[in-house]
């Protein structure tokens, strides 16, 4: 991996880190809700999915099926849903939807593979280029 392409990882690593800490802190429950038998979840998309509103909606139509119900919008790629635990009950109901899902759209892994090739092919784009010209100047 080169310097350029390991300083991408790395810096994709702290911000993931940062979001992660982020929603520790915007998502303090009370005893109250804790105690009140919800559930509650976080829905990611890597691509910043959620800033379309039909997509929002169509997202909040496919949770509702579950018993999930629309807490926060924190940003286009995080929503944050909770449900009664007694929802629980029609999970096994529901056909082609997992209650659970955490993520909308391409998966974390496929879009960092994605990115990673991406970068891999520009840097063989520039280093093919550099070596043209190189050759055409001699």
């Amino acid at each position: 991996m080169s310097s350029g392409a390991a300083a991408g990882a790395a810096a994709a690593a702290a911000a993931a880190q940062r979001l992660r800490e982020e929603e520790e802190e915007m998502t303090k429950y009370s005893d109250a809700e804790l105690q009140a038998s919800w559930e509650f979840k976080i829905l990611r998309s890597n691509t910043a999915a959620f800033k379309k509103p039909d997509v929002l909606r169509k997202v909040c139509e496919e949770e509702a099926q579950a018993g999930w119900v629309p807490l926060e919008k924190f940003d286009n790629s995080r929503l944050r849903f909770k449900r009664p635990l007694s929802a629980r009950a029609n999970d096994s109901t529901l056909i082609g939807y997992d209650p659970y899902r955490t993520h909308y759209g391409i998966s974390p892994l496929k879009f960092t593979l994605l990115v990673v090739a991406g970068a891999l092919l520009a840097t063989a784009v520039l280093i093919s280029l550099i070596a043209l010209v190189a050759a055409l100047a001699k």
